[in-house]
């Protein structure tokens, strides 16, 4: 169960940080969207070639064989991990820490309403919020596709593709989630809540260039995020997205039970 009325607050205020990142979304998904055409991805490549291990660390590759490709090229590898979690830090860390913090959490758990439900009403903001902005990312795509490129784009693959891609933020927001939930300090609930997915980015792009780094890769949950392998239809790709669909709901939860036992001695 969940508070309606802490709920509809904590929605009106995700907006103003909902419209910061869906408008950068906006700009850089159209921007590389409408890139795809030989003289583009010629130039894009050609970066590539220069800065092969920088372009490498961000996820992005040449030679795209096609429009799908291409988006996880050079969308799926930076724009679309990064943003949405900035996004999951942000909010994530407001929603229960920075009450805590402040001391008006004491004043809402008070109230008659069970402190399980506050936090699950929190996570039902959180977690809202992020399919909503995967969603919104995903209608952009489709909007800027439609725009001269639809007979070059398979729906299903796309949709396919931001199902892997929500699993991982809303694993991304359980880990934020649950360090509000644990600190009552803004500045230990920002340190878990970003350090931890910020450190496994960093993981992730020395693996992604390669050599001897390249073993980095078991030691960071981006792993799991195959874009490559869900286009292609692997096993192990859909394995990684509900292992991080499971682990999301493990991490929800125990932000639940933690602050439902949590002093708030403010």
């Amino acid at each position: 169960m969940i508070s309606k009325a802490l709920y509809k607050r904590e929605m009106k205020g995700s907006i103003k940080l909902m419209v910061v990142i869906c408008a950068v979304i906006t700009m850089y998904v159209s921007i590389i969207i409408s890139m795809y055409d030989p003289e583009m991805m010629k130039m894009l490549d050609s970066f590539v070639e220069v800065m092969p291990e920088l372009m490498a660390a961000v996820g992005m590759k040449a030679d795209a064989a096609s429009l799908l490709g291409f988006m996880v090229s050079y969308l799926y590898g930076f724009i679309l991990l990064i943003f949405p979690m900035i996004f999951c830090i942000l909010r994530g860390n407001a929603l229960i820490a920075k009450y805590v913090e402040k001391g008006s959490m004491v004043s809402l758990a008070a109230a008659p309403v069970k402190r399980c439900t506050i936090a699950a009403t929190q996570m039902a903001v959180l977690v809202s919020d992020i399919v909503f902005l995967v969603v919104y990312s995903t209608v952009v795509e489709l909007l800027c596709i439609a725009n001269g490129l639809s007979g070059e784009l398979e729906i299903a693959q796309l949709i396919w593709l931001n199902s892997g891609l929500l699993s991982l933020h809303l694993f991304i927001g359980g880990i934020c989630f649950l360090g509000s939930c644990v600190f009552s300090d803004v500045k230990y609930s920002v340190a878990f809540g970003a350090g931890i997915p910020a450190f496994m980015y960093v993981l992730q792009m020395l693996a992604n260039v390669g050599g001897k780094a390249e073993k980095i890769k078991y030691f960071t949950f981006f792993t799991l995020f195959d874009p490559e392998g869900i286009l292609a239809g692997e096993c192990s790709a859909a394995a990684g997205a509900a292992v991080r669909f499971a682990g999301a709901i493990v991490l929800y939860a125990a932000g639940i039970a933690v602050f439902d036992r949590k002093d708030l001695y403010l």
